[in-house]
């Protein structure tokens, strides 16, 4: 993490959800001086933690019952409905004031329904998806675009220093997802050119590692050409963000186009690579392994 001063000593944050974002994520904040208690569906993650400081819980309830602020870091919007209204939910264990920080990528009208949830049982919620892969929750440097209201904001305001290096209220609850679907949006077309173009260069027999250098400083330069056009050119996937989720992110972003009755003709297209390259067996590798869908020969 980055060297910053936080407001985090004696307080009691929870977290549940601990897989390549989540776990530096926690990391950073008991680094700052927070008192952690946490969850996840697996124990390898837990058991890690636990021996570095941190205070395993036996279940979201039990999380939400010690916490005063719960942070949600899941793989999807099934999961986020589960680990708040399910059997030993967050709800079940919901104490007066608790505020729950969703940072995962959950559906924007899901997200408002679990909102009006957690306020009827008298706790607060924001909508916080993030951006900039493993390496800004290592860092504590993410992105973070926030939907809810103004009191939630300045109480989640000292985590959000700690974890990222820009926050962005956006708006209500749910408008944070709905930034977060434009992001995955942009991202997934932005790396489906990449993988266009550099593919373009070595089936021409030019040396895609110098396209890629000729194209910095550009019009088509881009931190998706820097970092992913790089592990595109050293064939290098270890997965920062997953394939599989990128998909998902997208189809929860075309899932929203739908219900507000509009087309995006260019996502539809590109998460069909993706469908075609995760069918081929890469779906656990970097979303820069799109270019599979376009040369095999890369990958």
């Amino acid at each position: 993490m980055s060297d910053k001063t936080s407001e985090l000593t004696n307080r009691t944050i929870g977290f549940i959800g601990l897989g390549f974002m989540g776990k530096p994520m926690a990391r950073n904040l008991q680094a700052a001086g927070a008192t952690m208690i946490i969850h996840s569906r697996s124990a390898g993650p837990v058991e890690e933690l636990v021996a570095e400081g941190m205070t395993g819980a036996a279940s979201p309830a039990d999380v939400a019952a010690q916490a005063e602020i719960v942070i949600l870091m899941l793989t999807d919007t099934t999961a986020v409905e589960l680990v708040l209204t399910g059997p030993s939910g967050i709800l079940t264990g919901l104490t007066a004031n608790t505020l729950v920080i969703d940072m995962g990528t959950t559906l924007m009208t899901t997200t408002q329904a679990l909102a009006a949830k957690v306020h009827d049982a008298g706790g607060a919620y924001l909508d916080a998806p993030v951006s900039g892969g493993t390496m800004g929750a290592e860092a504590g440097t993410l992105t973070i675009m926030a939907g809810g209201d103004d009191d939630a904001m300045d109480r989640a305001a000292p985590l959000f220093d700690v974890m990222g290096a820009k926050t962005t209220h956006v708006g209500g609850i749910g408008a944070g997802q709905v930034a977060k679907a434009a992001n995955q949006v942009i991202v997934g077309l932005t790396i489906g050119a990449v993988a266009e173009g550099l593919s373009l260069a070595r089936k021409a027999g030019i040396d895609p590692a110098k396209v890629r250098e000729a194209l910095g400083g550009g019009f088509a330069d881009s931190r998706i050409l820097e970092v992913h056009g790089k592990r595109m050119v050293d064939k290098t996937f270890a997965p920062g963000a997953k394939s599989t989720i990128q998909r998902k992110d997208m189809d929860q972003a075309e899932t929203l186009a739908a219900r507000l009755g509009m087309e995006m003709p260019a996502t539809t297209l590109n998460r069909k690579l993706y469908d075609r390259m995760i069918a081929a067996g890469h779906g656990d590798l970097d979303h820069a392994a799109l270019i599979a869908a376009i040369d095999p020969s890369a990958i």
